[in-house]
């Protein structure tokens, strides 16, 4: 039996983390073979070259595709992905995979989807079935579902939206999600071997901040991060540790406000653009929460028994462990929200804490089924109907 070729996408450095556990079993698999095609933010060197954490994790990248402009104007996000049709159009053409796995939302998926189904490629989709009201990612994750073969969700409400999609339910699965799996399998850091990597100097109170940019909302992006930046300036007892955003609109502005705040309290506050997914999970076993609007807050902090404090709406309609807590892009909100974090109410709900996103086991149930599940012979879909 000759190997399945399979082609996995990764656009960004948090994709790829969720990402890089399934790789490395399909690398490993006699029965599998794997070819990379890296993209978007990866290959920007404003977003630190992030493709060479790839190759320095012992892979192979097959292709890479150049399609982030140096602007994160709507009008440029839009023709970054119009480059990416281009460029997958001709990296399919020459890797002829059997199966592409795309994992999430953005658009460089998007761009890889499209040039996949032209190419009668099949897709498989993980992550799909979630929403996320705040951000144009809504949109494109559930146009990516429509287009793809296989759907792994990470819960079960996940699969019955992908369902109420009109795909086929004996082609949609819940897996779980693969950020508690990577957890699960990762040899974590200690406090003084992180220091020593990342320079992050643990005070008494430390806090993970990662504020990506709200592309639905009116309200500008700028000035929910100066907000929040607001309220961390009043937070002089507490470290800080910026993730830098995604390349979206507004990213830049907002990557400019986080360096001038770090240098600005360089006593407690450090940046990065990329830290890597063992440095990043090593990092949430030290903290006291997660701030901001990013879905780690959401997938994987629970895991840490660790709280949240999650701002405005770019997560809206995620699944949410009771140590999320909601809060709008106000000053006073924000600042209710950190409080309640470190509240003794608050502190004593966390050890009893379970992730919505399951216990792990997710790349088991993705390989079994890569490995066994018969390829489609053609790339027809009947729409499924309720």
């Amino acid at each position: 039996m000759s190997k399945r070729k399979i082609c996995v996408v990764t656009g960004t450095r948090a994709e790829y983390g969720l990402l890089s556990l399934l790789m490395k079993s399909i690398k490993d698999d006699s029965n599998l073979e794997l070819v990379i095609i890296a993209t978007g933010s990866h290959l920007s060197p404003e977003f630190g070259l992030t493709y060479k954490e790839i190759e320095n994790d012992g892979f192979q990248i097959n292709k890479k595709i150049e399609m982030v402009l140096s602007a994160d104007t709507p009008s440029a996000i839009a023709k970054s992905t119009g480059l990416g049709m281009i460029g997958f159009a001709d990296a399919l053409s020459d890797l002829k995979p059997d199966v592409m796995i795309v994992l999430g939302d953005r658009y460089e998926l998007l761009a890889a989807s499209f040039a996949a189904v032209t190419a009668r490629i099949p897709i498989t989709h993980i992550h799909g079935g979630e929403t996320t009201e705040g951000a144009f990612d809504e949109s494109i994750r559930h146009s990516i579902t429509k287009m793809s073969y296989w759907h792994f969700a990470a819960a079960e409400e996940y699969k019955k939206r992908i369902v109420q999609l009109g795909e086929n339910p004996e082609r949609v699965f819940n897996v779980g999600g693969l950020g508690v799996d990577l957890i699960k399998n990762s040899r974590l850091l200690s406090k003084e071997k992180l220091t020593k990597k990342t320079g992050i100097n643990f005070l008494s109170k430390n806090l993970l901040v990662t504020y990506h940019p709200v592309t639905l909302e009116n309200q500008s992006s700028k000035d929910n991060m100066q907000s929040l930046l607001d309220v961390l300036i009043e937070m002089n007892d507490v470290n800080l540790i910026f993730t830098m955003p995604n390349a979206d609109s507004d990213g830049r502005a907002i990557f400019n406000m986080i360096e001038n705040f770090v240098s600005n309290y360089p006593d407690r506050a450090i940046a990065f653009t990329s830290m890597g997914h063992l440095n990043y999970l090593s990092t949430l076993q030290f903290v006291d929460g997660v701030v901001g609007n990013s879905s780690s807050g959401l997938t994987e902090a629970p895991t840490f028994k660790i709280g949240t404090v999650n701002i405005g709406d770019r997560q809206k309609g995620r699944l949410k462990a009771k140590s999320v807590i909601d809060c709008d892009s106000s000053i006073s909100s924000i600042m209710n929200g950190i409080n309640y974090l470190y509240s003794p109410k608050f502190q004593k709900i966390l050890s009893s804490i379970k992730n919505p996103y399951g216990q792990g086991s997710a790349t088991e149930k993705i390989m079994e089924i890569l490995i066994n599940k018969p390829l489609p012979t053609e790339m027809k879909k009947n729409f499924y109907d309720l």
